[in-house]
């Protein structure tokens, strides 16, 4: 098992956050490649439902576009497709999702990004107290008020989780 920091790193996600005056807490784990939200809410102790994923998807004409969803939920592309007013979307590849927003999959902030995506958030992640997303680095969360997220990002609410 490789060692885990015991600093929080400094990455865009975090400049960003500072930069708009929010408050965060930081949140160290080792990660594992395709652990997905289950490592960090086995390591820190916390509910998989208030690890918020950031997903990278596109829609038929290759847009990125951004969907924040609770970890322990699916989005069905379907749903987000119709309330989004798009004809498909899907996942991108890895190396395009890197490339729209600086962030190595797995290590994927909606803060800090390359350039500004079109952001879309399941409305219930609204009804948690806390909740925590990564924070520009694999094995590294920031704990934060939802509402924050509607401030710093102008999210369209989407019901499509499955």
């Amino acid at each position: 098992m490789s060692k885990v920091e015991l600093h929080a790193p400094e990455t865009p996600a975090t400049r960003f956050l500072k930069q708009h005056k929010i408050a965060y807490s930081t949140h160290l784990y080792h990660y594992e490649p395709h652990g997905g939200t289950g490592v960090p809410a086995r390591e820190l102790n916390l509910p998989e439902h208030a690890i918020v994923k950031t997903l990278v998807m596109e829609d038929e004409n290759a847009q990125p576009l951004i969907v924040l969803m609770h970890g322990d939920r699916k989005v069905s592309t379907k749903e987000l497709a119709r309330q989004a007013l798009r004809k498909r979307i899907e996942p991108c590849k890895p190396e395009t999702a890197n490339r729209h927003t600086g962030f190595l999959i797995g290590g994927t902030s909606p803060f800090g990004m390359r350039k500004r995506l079109p952001v879309f958030m399941e409305k219930t992640i609204l009804d948690l107290p806390l909740i925590y997303i990564n924070g520009g680095r694999r094995g590294f969360l920031v704990g934060l008020h939802p509402h924050d997220i509607l401030r710093l990002l102008e999210p369209q609410l989407i019901s499509a989780g499955a």
